[in-house]
């Protein structure tokens, strides 16, 4: 095993839901007041409809998995390391190096995900319930259909128990990706050059923002969530929309009406035609 102290990864584990929302809170609370000083586009949607159809989802999703699966992607992590399961595990890396192979390798993974439930109809079918948000701001990272979030981290837990990573890998991960996601859907705006700087790296909100143009050409790109290098590796990234910034609309066409910012209607958005 990279770890011996199993001790702390069972510590790790019991307080993961409260290192996580506190995290949380933190940064909802900084993206949210940038997202006030200093707005990219105005919202074209009543922010209370949209916040409270987006958070409400967002309450679903994080009871939900708790609800269904005895163990979660860092206790598996845990179990395996005690187990001594999954590749990292089997054939052991030093422990710097296993965390920024696993991080690495997670990240790489959720893209790749993202791909497919673009490309494959079923699970489009759920994910476009993200992309008929009218407006992007940090809440639109919060608005994932349940079944989406079941399935995603069904294949979150499948990649970690291949791989065998650190607990604490995942758990950085974990935070990182939701914290990345607010970073990246947020309404605020990042001077041209800071962005192209931030953009060799990760995500920015400007990237991003190419991937919720309504135009289907635009929105097959940047997939990316935390790293902007899979999109630029793999041939999807885009650096702008056609429209530019302010320009260009946002959204999915066949839902282009405010209902569909509404609890139920984004529940049975899958069971729609479109």
């Amino acid at each position: 095993m990279i770890f011996p102290d199993t001790g702390f990864h069972l510590n790790l584990s019991q307080h993961e839901a409260v290192i996580r929302i506190g995290c949380f809170l933190v940064l909802f609370t900084v993206i949210a007041i940038a997202e006030i000083v200093a707005p990219r586009r105005p919202l074209s949607v009543k922010k209370s409809l949209r916040w409270f159809g987006n958070l409400s989802v967002h309450l679903v999703n994080s009871i939900l998995p708790r609800l269904l699966f005895p163990i979660l992607p860092v206790g598996m992590a845990v179990l395996w390391a005690q187990k001594g399961w999954g590749l990292l595990n089997i054939d052991p890396l030093p422990e710097a190096a296993a965390i920024i192979v696993s991080v690495l390798a997670l990240d790489l993974v959720i893209y790749a995900q993202h791909v497919l439930f673009h490309r494959v109809h079923f699970f489009w079918r759920l994910h476009r319930m993200h992309h008929t948000d009218l407006d992007l701001d940090l809440t639109s990272a919060l608005r994932f259909h349940p079944l989406e979030i079941v399935i995603s981290l069904l294949i979150k837990m499948a990649a970690v128990a291949l791989l065998g990573p650190p607990a604490l890998a995942v758990f950085i991960f974990e935070i990182l990706l939701n914290g990345m996601a607010m970073f990246n859907h947020g309404n605020f705006r990042i001077p041209a050059q800071p962005d192209s700087f931030l953009r060799r790296i990760v995500v920015t909100p400007d990237m991003h923002r190419v991937h919720h143009s309504v135009l289907v050409q635009e929105s097959n790109r940047n997939f990316g969530f935390n790293l902007s290098w899979w999109d630029r590796l793999f041939g999807t990234y885009q650096a702008q929309p056609s429209a530019g910034h302010e320009g260009m609309s946002i959204g999915l066409t066949g839902f282009l009406d405010v209902r569909y910012a509404r609890f139920w209607k984004m529940i049975l958005n899958p069971f729609e035609k479109g």
